[in-house]
């Protein structure tokens, strides 16, 4: 778990407000879930088999004796939330979540035991066309945020029907090979055999090329459902390709799956991941209900960015430095700073009392365009000397490089004016 230092934090902001920009012109909603819940809506909602809940969750017993955790993820709390309180019963329901989420593994770049993840939940959607929009506004919020070498990479798991009957092929194979599997895939056999498929290890990879096909069990209606999630990405030019070993690793998806990579990541390469969960709505107590929704981690995202040199996590520097000196001086400068403040704009003032020329080295080191300079003969006037701190700066009523002296109303406009 780390801290997120001032020098952090402005580009992470960026990407907080660039999605929630998105999902405005998207028509989604943000609801915002505790950080804390029962046990056991993870256990149903993710399933016990799966290694979120059955290795890396934060769970205690609290001072009731009752079994909580800290959420690993945010589709479960999301769910609970609108069933708790009726949201499903006013219609379909397009929501977002933002916030941080908790899982006991081993940290690396981008993965630590607290991370940060945005993600939208479309409730109540099942036509194909909700796949296609879930994965288009994904798609566009990491092109905006300037992410590169974007793929899309799409599976479809199916209906529960092909999944059963996929699930007993499966097995069967895989317990007809059971020894040339790696140690975790043998335990996985049976636990949860579909996230096979998905082993990191490169000699169960090779010898899953001989496995059943997920697609070979598909109905004819789960082939269809697949084909028209396919056309309408073709037309919206969102480029993709199939991957049958796609599964996710939760238990609650159904038909599609997908997950957006880059490959400015090298091995962690997702910064997007979600899929359908149809049937998660009711395994949780509501009523059955179609649904889609996928999450990105932001400490992925911000190495992204990070990465795209120091202008991208540089913060907006202030319109106005205020340099003042003398008892008079400084009890002119917090009015002064604050009126600027109510009519937005950004000020800074110099608290140290130093000498001027301190300060005006502080007032260029600090990015700010202009400074407002009050001595105490200025405090005496009502006024102060607003300068120009970049040669590119200028107001109506005074060249660059003119210093001018002003009242702090016309300081303001001038401002504003030269914005």
């Amino acid at each position: 778990m780390v801290d997120l230092l001032p020098e952090h934090t402005p580009l992470w902001q960026h990407v907080e407000a660039t999605a929630a920009a998105h999902f405005r012109r998207a028509a989604v909603r943000e609801i915002r879930t505790p950080l804390l819940e029962v046990t056991e809506l993870f256990a149903r909602g993710i399933g016990e088999a799966t290694d979120v809940v059955g290795k890396e969750m934060y769970t205690f017993l609290d001072r009731g004796e009752r079994s909580c955790t800290l959420r690993p993820e945010g589709t479960a709390s999301v769910v609970r939330a609108a069933i708790q309180h009726g949201l499903l019963s006013q219609g379909p329901q397009r929501l977002w979540y933002g916030g941080p989420m908790f899982r006991y593994e081993r940290p690396q770049a981008g993965r630590q035991r607290q991370f940060h993840q945005i993600g939208l939940e479309l409730l109540g959607f099942a036509a194909p066309r909700s796949d296609v929009e879930a994965i288009a506004i994904a798609w566009d919020l990491l092109a905006d945020l300037g992410v590169g070498g974007l793929a899309l990479e799409l599976n479809t798991l199916g209906s529960p029907d092909d999944r059963a009957r996929y699930r007993d092929e499966l097995v069967a194979w895989l317990q007809a090979h059971r020894e040339q599997l790696d140690p975790d895939s043998q335990q996985r056999i049976s636990t949860n055999p579909l996230r096979v498929l998905d082993s990191k290890n490169p000699a169960t990879q090779a010898l899953l090329e001989g496995a059943p096909s997920l697609a070979d069990a598909l109905s004819g209606e789960s082939h269809e459902r697949f084909s028209c999630v396919r056309r309408g990405l073709e037309a919206l030019g969102i480029p993709f390709t199939l991957n049958p070993r796609l599964v996710r690793g939760l238990d609650y998806y159904s038909h599609t799956a997908f997950e957006i990579t880059s490959s400015q990541l090298g091995a962690q390469a997702t910064v997007c991941g979600g899929g359908r969960y149809d049937g998660l709505v009711e395994q949780l107590g509501g009523a059955p209900t179609a649904a889609i929704g996928w999450a990105m981690g932001l400490e992925r995202l911000v190495l992204l960015l990070a990465g795209a040199g120091p202008a991208a996590a540089a913060p907006p520097p202030p319109d106005l430095y205020v340099v003042c000196r003398g008892e008079q001086a400084e009890a002119r400068a917090l009015p002064l700073a604050r009126l600027c403040r109510q009519a937005g704009l950004a000020v800074e003032i110099d608290p140290s009392g130093a000498g001027f020329g301190k300060q005006f080295k502080r007032a260029d080191r600090s990015g700010a365009a202009w400074a407002a300079v009050i001595g105490d003969e200025e405090a005496a006037d009502g006024v102060a000397i607003l300068r120009a701190l970049r040669r590119s700066s200028s107001a109506s009523g005074g060249s660059s490089g003119e210093d001018q002296r002003v009242t702090p109303e016309q300081l303001v406009a001038l401002l504003r004016e030269g914005r």
